[in-house]
């Protein structure tokens, strides 16, 4: 008899991904790496829009996932130190590991950006790509995930499904989602890596090397639970995690060149999407047969979702270009040439309107002039021939959230002696970092009546505050 073989993977960031086919279990999650939901991930890429920054920022969902899952593997060596070995416990462990690898299997082309399209159009499979997920990894069809999860245990698949949407909180559940979980551990390093920036390095080993399991003080209900903790000696090792993680969001994900795309990727979707509901998909330019013209139809068909990449919908950019619709037209040639709309940084004028007498910036005030700006702009907007001439982007991103928004479960916990503290209570870097705010309008070169609507707008607005 034939001795079954370790399947290797060369990754960038790990070297060797194995999966020992000797492994009942292990040989089970191959069989899930290889359907076809789970190869679709290839083809969608980790930082969508990014390679229009970062040439190299190319690397797929598919790498990202198979190292969630190396990296869970190393959080859970941590875990088994302190459960006890039982037959439930070994459940739930590898429950947590299959999870750490789908979790990410619902996403759709250029990940994020897509989502927000089916957010506003209220789609439920397209606008959380977490219900995707689940619906794939629940799935019962011959050879679907679902059916090979439960061919290991029986329900397995539902227990899987559960630690993707949160379920219980757990140590489990905290490999897969909370503020220092395996998701973040890979892509923190995996997109500084894929990117080439120089920002964000953290000290992978050494977090590694400190981790423990503790158990936190009971909670109203007389239940105390136990999460990762962090050795005193990693307290600073923690804070860059939390500081470099914070540094790729203005530097990375939130830039404003790839967030001006994913403005003109969303706006001429959300046009494609009318043109079709509105049974006039010839004027897209796109095949009655579409993979896209099929998900506008029918935006909760499995089947229709199964068909979309970020290579289906960038090769339907020349198709677009041939619509009737301007918008179309103009934003698909745009996207596909980089042609992008100009950036207008709103944020830093009214920031400094923001400031009181004594020159303390105030949030409130932020946020009031950004609401007005932000009003008065999509007015405008709904004049004729106004539609898509001015796209506003408002974003932010906090560098730790506070246990009253994520729970006591999902925090960064130092072991000091016989008590555990919060990381934000230990690093005043940490706790004087403010939220970063982006607020932009993009522009096309040459609209200088839309500029000039713009600069009116924040300037009336400042004055009247």
């Amino acid at each position: 008899m034939s001795k079954l073989k370790r399947q290797r993977i060369r990754d960038p960031l790990h070297n060797l991904i194995e999966f020992d086919e000797g492994d009942p279990f292990e040989r089970m999650l191959w069989r899930v790496v290889k359907t076809a939901p789970f190869q679709r991930l290839r083809r969608i890429r980790q930082l969508g829009f990014s390679d229009l920054v970062y040439p190299g920022a190319t690397h797929s969902r598919f790498a990202h996932s198979l190292g969630v899952f190396h990296t869970a593997r190393k959080l859970m060596s941590i875990v088994e130190r302190y459960v006890p070995n039982e037959p439930n416990e070994r459940v739930n462990a590898q429950a947590a590991l299959a999870a750490a690898l789908v979790h990410d299997v619902g996403h759709g082309p250029f990940s994020h950006a897509f989502e927000a399209v089916g957010k506003q159009l209220g789609w439920k499979l397209v606008g959380e790509h977490e219900n995707h997920s689940e619906a794939l990894i629940r799935s019962t069809e011959e050879d679907a995930i679902g059916t090979i999860l439960n061919r290991h245990v029986e329900g397995f698949a539902d227990t899987v499904a559960g630690i993707v949407r949160g379920g219980p909180a757990t140590v489990y559940r905290a490999v897969v989602s909370s503020q220092f979980d395996a998701d973040r551990l890979d892509y923190v390093r995996r997109d500084r890596l894929m990117s080439g920036t120089q920002l964000a390095g953290i000290d992978f080993d050494w977090l590694i090397a400190n981790l423990e399991i503790g158990e936190l003080p009971p909670d109203e209900t007389g239940i105390g639970r136990q999460t990762f903790v962090l050795g005193p000696k990693a307290i600073y090792a923690a804070e860059g995690f939390v500081t470099g993680l914070f540094q790729m969001y203005p530097t990375v994900y939130l830039h404003k060149t790839t967030r001006g795309a994913e403005k003109l990727f969303q706006t001429m979707l959300l046009r494609v999407a009318e043109l079709v509901t509105n049974g006039e998909a010839a004027a897209t330019g796109l095949p009655e047969n579409h993979p896209l013209t099929n998900l506008f139809r029918e935006p909760e068909n499995l089947a229709a979702l199964a068909d979309l990449d970020d290579a289906v919908v960038l090769g339907a950019l020349p198709l677009l270009r041939q619509s009737a619709d301007p918008l179309v037209k103009g934003f698909s040639g745009r996207l596909q040439t980089r042609k992008l709309f100009k950036a207008i940084d709103l944020g830093p004028s009214i920031a400094t309107a923001s400031m009181d007498q004594s020159s303390k910036y105030d949030e409130r005030v932020f946020l009031k002039l950004q609401e007005q700006v932000t009003a008065k702009i999509e007015e405008w907007l709904k004049q004729r021939d106004s539609y898509g001439r001015i796209l506003l982007d408002s974003t932010s991103r906090k560098p730790y959230k506070p246990i009253e928004e994520e729970g006591p479960m999902n925090q960064i916990w130092i072991r000091e002696e016989d008590k555990l503290v919060d990381i934000r209570d230990r690093s005043s870097s940490l706790a004087a970092t403010g939220t970063f705010r982006a607020f932009r309008a993009y522009v096309a070169e040459g609209d200088e009546k839309a500029r000039q609507f713009v600069s009116e707008t924040v300037s009336n607005a400042i004055k009247g505050a």
